[in-house]
């Protein structure tokens, strides 16, 4: 029915009337103007010859239900209708005679066919309102301005005078609702004064009784002469006030209809209409997307001036949302009201607070009934959907009111995200809301700030739903003092999602079986072990609500072992797919703003988390590839690293496991000493740093290439090997002492490549890479001052010099050409 009420209530959906409910299409760009329109009644026009001719098929992007029909058609149009049938589709539309099944039948064809060239339907002169609803349905599915702006006039005019008897305007709002949300400008202020005054009584002086049931048409079926009942509220109690949405009846009149579509479309209405400082253009607006729009405080209306009807709109709308407030509190007796009670209570919080950043006269009425409200449902998981508004409206307007809302913050952001992390449409909706309201982390001090832990449980239960919305939030999350936390929190995401699958089966354990583990043995499970004193601090930490960097356990790898068996989970899984992308986005925003303690640091926990990640292969695979691109990426940022970390360094690039298991992190990190550890970067370089780093990679590469008889070759990347005797080059460039080394360690590739027991193991593409490398760095370091230019350029400070260093390669291969000549070729 549009508006932002979002789903019609089940009493009220007969009332939507049978308007086009799909996205409507753009006009087709050939179109000439408007056509000319024709009124129900006349007669058909005579259709010109290039009617007939096949229209062309609807774009995928015109919205129709399933199509995905390719631009331009295809050359056989078997589905399209002709001119003269579209002329007899609009002449039963518009008949009187039609049955009203027929009547919709034919206008949903006219709106799957647009937009259409061969229309000639109008609606100015059409009394009955349901044929006024099928009319202007296919007319705005014709996606014209000018159809959208001519349909809100007449609705507006039909409105705003006496129906004629039997014809009620419930089928006129779905139209306005569809029009306003195509085209707000259509309508002047006096059009939307007009309908303002009608929505306020609508919502405000709908009748109390119940309708008559309508007459079967059967022999027996006189109309009874018994007094209608007076509507009842949920819990069955009689009502005593107006007539809400919440109000119970057999049967409706209409203008309780019309009460029920009003607040369907209210939110809408006033986001368009109810205040100047909001966005007429973007009807579709949520309530919280900006809290810092300034109010518009209206001046007090002198004595005896009528309020205008935006304001008594406001007013009415204002009255009706705490009666709905009011019947919230009652006790419903059948499920879906209960339903309903909630998704209303959302809808009112809502339109409340719009209506006191319009006005805000109203906010200090607000203000108590919302606290009151709080504290009677904040205690009740099924109401936590509420509290988003709740909180959206004290974030807006608590420091108007001067009252302290942090209770209300710290309860929506501590208790809701552990009790109902597997809710997914309440994680949509937090997330969603901490997107609006993103500003507020970046108070480091905040209650925000400091319940993120709690956030990243939406994240770790519900992945694939809410990845593009962490991918907006992670920037907001992140500063010097969160930074190595959440750096932990991704990379132990995969285990936070089979903690909290563990957390969900404990709980629905009976009391017997928790309280069943022997604490002095062994857990032999997940679930015992949940509630086991040897993991107990373990999971508790993982499952923290608030920040505590200063709480972490010496090491989780305990708890990542025991949790292994889950790893095989399609939501582990589906969780560990996001890690990767969150990771890069991550370094990406600490890059940023990293000084160089901070990086020091990352780097460490960088090659210390590589050998504790969550046993998923995949996973590994994934998160060894960004964290070695990304540490190149710091060590560009801080070269001096490279000598500050040189113990956590060598120890780790010291094993030969590492360049076979985290190929990707070695090559990297090999490469950034190689390019790093010179005196140019950092002044503290020694000639003993740079024989201790040449030594433990000497002592690697030969590890990886030696040939023993009677044992295999270590197998690891081919990029590896090249980088290894790169980097072993570059440091020999800088300690000539090494280059013999080196050179007679380059001199016996061509061996090894050659080796059966490696040629079986390496494609041959793989190793004459591997020998052309060798060849080229052989033939530099017989220059050795060449050598040395080379391989310790200048720090690029301009992007002259940075576009050289990266023309290395080059320099390369014409200093071999230059000492190894082609066959008949002379150097110039």
């Amino acid at each position: 029915m549009g508006g932002g009420f979002g789903r019609v209530p089940r009493r009220a959906r007969a009332a939507a009337g049978p308007g086009c409910s799909r996205r409507l299409p753009r006009a087709s760009s050939g179109r000439p103007g408007r056509s000319r329109r024709r009124n129900c009644g006349d007669s058909p026009p005579v259709c010109p010859p290039c009617c007939r001719a096949p229209r062309p098929a609807p774009t995928p992007w015109m919205g129709c239900r399933g199509c995905t029909s390719p631009w331009p058609p295809p050359s056989t149009p078997a589905s399209e209708l002709d001119g003269k049938f579209v002329e007899q589709l609009q002449t039963v539309l518009c008949s009187p005679k039609s049955p009203e099944q027929i009547q919709v039948l034919c206008a949903a064809i006219l709106r799957e066919m647009s937009p259409c060239n061969d229309l000639v339907l109008s609606c100015d002169e059409i009394q009955d309102t349901k044929l006024f609803s099928l009319v202007s349905s296919v007319l705005l599915a014709q996606g014209n301005k000018g159809e959208v702006a001519a349909v809100g006039q007449r609705v507006v005019q039909v409105l705003e005078r006496r129906l004629p008897e039997g014809q009620s305007a419930r089928f006129l709002l779905p139209v306005l609702a569809n029009v306003i949300s195509l085209s707000p400008e259509s309508l002047t202020e006096e059009q939307t004064n007009v309908v303002s005054k009608k929505l306020a009584d609508w919502l405000r002086y709908a009748s109390i009784q119940q309708g008559m049931a309508q007459p079967s048409g059967g022999f027996f079926s006189s109309p009874r002469t018994k007094q209608p009942a007076p509507i009842t509220e949920v819990d069955g109690a009689v009502a005593t006030d107006f007539f809400t949405v919440l109000s119970v009846a057999q049967h409706y009149t209409q203008d309780q209809w019309l009460n029920v579509q009003t607040f369907s479309m209210l939110r809408t209405w006033l986001l368009c209409y109810g205040g100047k400082e909001l966005d007429t253009l973007n009807p579709g607006a949520t309530a919280g997307g900006d809290s810092s729009v300034t109010p518009l405080v209206p001046a007090p209306a002198p004595p005896g001036r009528l309020p205008l009807p935006r304001e008594r709109l406001w007013d009415k709308a204002f009255e009706y949302c705490q009666r709905l407030v009011e019947q919230s509190t009652r006790r419903p007796l059948k499920k879906e009201d209960g339903d309903l009670q909630k998704a209303c209570l959302i809808e009112a919080v809502t339109i409340v607070d719009i209506i006191c950043k319009q006005d805000s006269s109203y906010v200090c009425r607000a203000v108590s009934f919302l606290k009151i409200l709080h504290s009677r449902i904040c205690g009740d998981a099924t109401y936590a959907r509420a509290l988003l508004p709740i909180a959206q409206f004290f974030l807006n307007h608590s420091k108007l009111a001067a009252v302290d809302s942090d209770a209300i913050y710290k309860h929506l952001f501590t208790d809701i995200p552990a009790q109902l992390f597997h809710n997914p449409s309440l994680a949509f909706e937090f997330v969603q809301f901490c997107k609006d309201n993103s500003q507020l982390f970046t108070d480091s001090s905040s209650i925000f700030r400091q319940s993120f832990p709690n956030l990243f449980k939406f994240l770790a239960w519900n992945s694939p739903a809410l990845i593009s919305e962490f991918v907006d939030l992670l920037p907001f999350l992140l500063d010097p003092g969160t930074t190595i936390e959440i750096f932990h929190l991704l990379l132990d995401l995969p285990c936070l999602t089979a903690a909290l699958d563990v957390q969900l089966r404990a709980a629905a354990l009976p009391a017997s079986e928790k309280a069943g583990a022997d604490p002095a043995g062994k857990p032999a499970t997940c679930l015992e072990a949940f509630h086991h004193p040897l993991y107990r601090s373990m999971f508790q930490y993982l499952l923290r609500t608030r920040s505590a960097p200063k709480d972490a356990p010496d090491s989780l790898v305990p708890l990542r072992q025991l949790l292994g068996s889950l790893a095989g989970s399609p939501r582990v899984v589906q969780c560990a797919e996001t890690v990767p992308v969150l990771l890069e986005l991550f370094f990406r925003v600490v890059a940023e703003f990293a000084d160089g303690s901070l990086i020091n640091q990352l780097v460490v926990l960088l090659l210390q988390r590589s050998d504790q990640l969550y046993e998923i292969p995949a996973f590994k695979e994934d998160v060894y590839r960004v964290l070695g691109s990304n540490l190149a990426m710091l060590c560009g940022l801080r070269p001096a690293l490279v000598v500050e970390l040189s113990t956590e360094i060598l120890e780790f690039s010291g094993a030969v496991s590492n360049i076979q298991s985290k190929e990707a992190i070695f090559t990297h990190l090999a490469w950034a000493v190689g390019e790093f550890l010179s005196v140019s970067h950092d002044k503290r370089c020694t000639v003993e740093q740079i024989t201790r780093f040449f030594e433990t990679l000497e002592a690697v590469l030969f590890e990886i290439t030696q040939l023993r008889p009677q044992a295999s070759t270590p197998s690891c990347a081919p990029r590896a090997i090249s980088v290894l005797m790169a980097t072993l080059t570059k440091l020999a460039a800088r300690s000539q002492d090494l280059i013999p080394r080196v050179s007679m360690f380059l001199s016996k590739m061509r061996t090894f490549v050659q080796s059966p027991a490696v040629t079986s193991v390496y494609c041959e593409e793989d190793l004459e890479e591997i020998l052309i490398r060798a060849t080229e760095l052989m033939n530099l370091l017989k220059m050795p001052s060449v050598a040395q230019f080379v391989f310790t350029p200048p720090v690029a400070s301009t992007q002259f010099q940075k576009e050289v260093n990266d023309s290395l390669p080059l320099a390369l291969r014409m200093v071999t050409q230059l000492l190894e000549p082609a066959a008949g070729s002379m150097p110039v």
